[in-house]
């Protein structure tokens, strides 16, 4: 195609938005309202993940060391069960924690109270084991079981299955919401725009029967279906980004320190923004080239 005809297209397609005012107006409606539910569950759904991502990531293994009396002899038995665990297939990392650090703990989370044992502390030495897929932390945990000087083995058997299998549950009902709401946008926003363009078959029929090629036609509606998905595309954009970083501004220092956390603005925001001012292009371009055709064959 000439650079020519091209820019004669890309005129043709901007004043076509202003000839057909209320259609414009009506498509551009549609899909904003329908990119702005998709931007808010997208950033919505994101949010959530992070939030099972997290959860999932904090969950260890607290292995109870065996108490052996000689300071020595339980160094050295301490490094061994290190190394041991350290060797097992899934295992991420392995900390390992005094008596005494666990009585600071204690008394940080439960009061003054508990200061009193440090005279005779009836803790003991502990390990906190990852696993590297935090869905493999319960297979793991039967395995460090049977090693030796392991006195016990914690990880919330029974309540971590559940909360894994409820947090796929949740990221699988998610995903299906997504391509729902994702398929429903498309739906909408295409009828929208066919609708627009079936009010004006009459000039595409005078177009033809004058010698008008089929590109020659198709292409001012494409590019005028793709105007339109950008101009959809620009509020949904900015209220979506202006809401977000403010409760974000708001929310993130009161989440300081705790383990539920907001996706950072950026790079989400950009995330995003490029995927909805994506699909109001395609979408646009698509519904006008399937409308277009049906009007081609004369």
């Amino acid at each position: 195609m000439k650079g020519r005809t091209f820019q004669r297209h890309f005129r043709e397609s901007l004043k076509s938005l202003g000839r057909n005012g209320w259609m414009t107006f009506a498509s551009i409606s549609a899909v904003t309202v329908t990119l702005l539910l998709v931007g808010v569950f997208t950033i919505i759904m994101m949010n959530l993940n992070k939030v099972a991502d997290d959860i999932e990531n904090d969950v260890e293994i607290k292995v109870l060391i065996d108490i052996i009396e000689d300071a020595e002899q339980a160094k050295l038995v301490e490094e061994k069960l290190m190394a041991d665990i350290k060797n097992l297939a899934g295992v991420e990392e392995v900390v390992y924690s005094s008596k005494e650090q666990e009585l600071d703990y204690l008394v940080e989370d439960y009061g003054e109270d508990l200061s009193l044992f440090e005279q005779s502390n009836p803790l003991r030495n502990v390990l906190y084991v990852k696993a590297t897929e935090p869905q493999q932390t319960p297979k793991v945990a039967k395995k460090i079981e049977k090693l030796e000087n392991t006195y016990q083995v914690v990880y919330g058997e029974g309540k971590v299955e559940e909360l894994f299998s409820f947090l796929n549950t949740s990221r699988n009902v998610g995903l299906v919401l997504i391509l729902g709401l994702l398929f429903t946008a498309i739906f909408l926003i295409s009828n929208t725009i066919r609708i627009t363009i079936i009010a004006r078959k009459d000039e595409i029929e005078i177009m033809k029967l004058v010698g008008a090629t089929n590109s020659f036609v198709r292409i001012p509606f494409v590019l005028e279906g793709m105007w339109l998905g950008i101009l959809g595309s620009i509020i949904p954009i900015t209220v979506v980004s202006i809401v977000y970083y403010n409760i974000f501004k708001v929310v993130k220092p009161r989440l300081q320190g705790e383990l539920i956390q907001l996706l950072d603005v950026t790079p989400l925001l950009y995330q995003v923004n490029v995927l909805v001012l994506a699909l109001g292009m395609f979408i646009g371009i698509w519904g006008s080239f399937m409308s277009v055709r049906r009007f081609l064959k004369i």
